[in-house]
């Protein structure tokens, strides 16, 4: 691809710089949690075109997710750190009070490349003091994707909120053969509390703020619960979790579900182990053209929205060589960014929509990037553009539990309890009542520390 010329350095300016960085090359180290044979092949694929650029090199390090917390306490205990890390989001705002991580330099870089080219809901989960704590890097949004057909047929606006929803509900189910949703019900499982935040996030409720637990207000929190309780009851008996909520859409006999975006490869008969069925086709991209998707969500509470992101982050260091190490974030994010977002596109949105020059370039050319396993096509292909700038402006509203209140370790460990599983199940099942969910949960997430 054309290099895309970065903010504020002219041609000139440029040249001296990369001549600088020629004459004192240094090496530093990047830590990745992109471990996968492929995945890492690209990410020193790009860090070999930062070196041939500015004569610095990059050491890529895979680290597994699960062991970076630990890895990175023991390593800034031992001064011992990494220059760049790449990581998720739970740990932007700790490590950056901890002195792990250096906001001054995330926030140069920021400013630099250009906050407005950044997705606002990214930057707000980054924000510490008066800057960043991190540089938000990609993310995706949890979608609820729909058979817009049936929508259109049956005269529905899409499912852009709860009373959007219900509305479908009462004209699409008609069980066995076509169920108006699959809920998450599994209360085990993690894909029922990603569920649940998201629409508990959609009515603007959170049991965390910034000085911790916060209580539940009852009336918000009992239209989430009602809500919830009218997407399980028109949905599949059982316990049902990201396995059924596929394979059930994948087979045409439901309206609506909640799904990650790593499904959209899979929905278009790219990937062989997890086929859509809709019809006789195994690699059909039939069930893909009838399908709408909806990152933006709504409850009646607050009808602005949200929608539920994962987001990852390029952290600079405390004990980093800061020149170096922002230099290569800042190539990362800007001439190297497509190479960034290409090492898995259907779950790597740009968070970083262009340049003042070209505001839309990143969004317009990872959209063209292929996706799939066994057979490739790329997203604005399979969807068109309109399915495209939804799954991008979904990280203009993005939240989650505690992320913009210093909270999320705090959240994490109420979603981990699965409290808000067990509590809703209860409720779903007619066990309890809203009231009593309501007081249930006050106690239950209060409690934990």
């Amino acid at each position: 691809m054309t290099p895309i010329k970065r903010r504020g350095l002219g041609g000139t300016a440029m040249a001296l710089a990369l001549t600088a960085g020629m004459a004192h090359a240094d090496t530093i180290r990047f830590w990745t949690i992109e471990e996968q044979p492929e995945r890492l092949a690209k990410q020193e694929a790009m860090a070999a075109a930062f070196t041939e650029a500015t004569g610095h090199e990059v050491e890529v390090i895979p680290v597994t997710e699960s062991e970076m917390g630990t890895r990175a306490t023991a390593a800034f205990a031992a001064g011992d750190m990494p220059d760049v890390i790449y990581h998720p989001l739970s740990y932007a705002l700790p490590w950056a009070e901890a002195g792990i991580l250096d906001p001054d330099a995330a926030t140069d870089v920021i400013e630099e490349l250009g906050g407005a080219t950044f997705a606002p809901g990214a930057l707000k989960m980054a924000e510490f003091d008066d800057g960043f704590a991190s540089v938000p890097a990609d993310g995706w949004t949890q979608m609820i994707i729909y058979r817009k057909d049936l929508f259109e047929e049956a005269g529905l606006e899409p499912p852009t909120s709860y009373a959007n929803v219900e509305a479908a509900l009462e004209k699409l189910h008609n069980p066995p053969e076509m169920y108006g949703f699959v809920a998450a019900t599994k209360v085990d499982e993690a894909f029922m509390s990603q569920v649940l935040e998201h629409v508990f996030l959609a009515n603007g409720v959170s049991p965390v703020g910034a000085d911790g637990f916060a209580e539940l207000d009852e009336a918000k929190t009992t239209e989430v619960l009602e809500f919830y309780k009218a997407i399980a009851k028109a949905s599949p008996p059982g316990d049902l979790y990201w396995d059924q909520a596929r394979t059930i859409y994948f087979s045409g006999n439901t309206a609506m579900t909640i799904w990650s975006p790593f499904i959209l490869d899979e929905l278009a008969g790219l990937r062989d182990s997890a086929p859509p069925t809709i019809n006789d086709d195994p690699t059909s991209a039939e069930l893909a053209g009838k399908t709408g998707i909806v990152t933006n969500f709504s409850g009646p509470s607050n009808p602005d929205g949200a929608a539920f992101a994962e987001l990852n982050f390029l952290g600079i260091t405390g004990d980093a060589n800061t020149d170096v190490a922002e230099a290569f974030v800042k190539y990362s994010m800007d001439e190297g960014y497509l190479d960034t977002l290409a090492i898995a596109p259907e779950g790597k949105f740009p968070v970083r929509r262009g340049t003042d020059e070209d505001p839309e370039i990143f969004v317009k050319e990872w959209s063209k990037l292929p996706v799939g396993v066994d057979r490739q096509a790329s997203l604005v292909d399979l969807y068109g553009e309109d399915t495209v700038d939804e799954l991008v402006a979904g990280l203009d509203v993005a939240q989650r539990w505690g992320a913009d209140v210093g909270q999320m370790a705090l959240a994490s460990k109420m979603v981990n309890s699965q409290v808000v599983n067990r509590v809703v199940r209860a409720f779903i099942d007619d066990e309890i009542d809203a009231a009593a969910a309501v007081t249930q949960l006050n106690d239950e997430l209060g409690a934990i520390q």
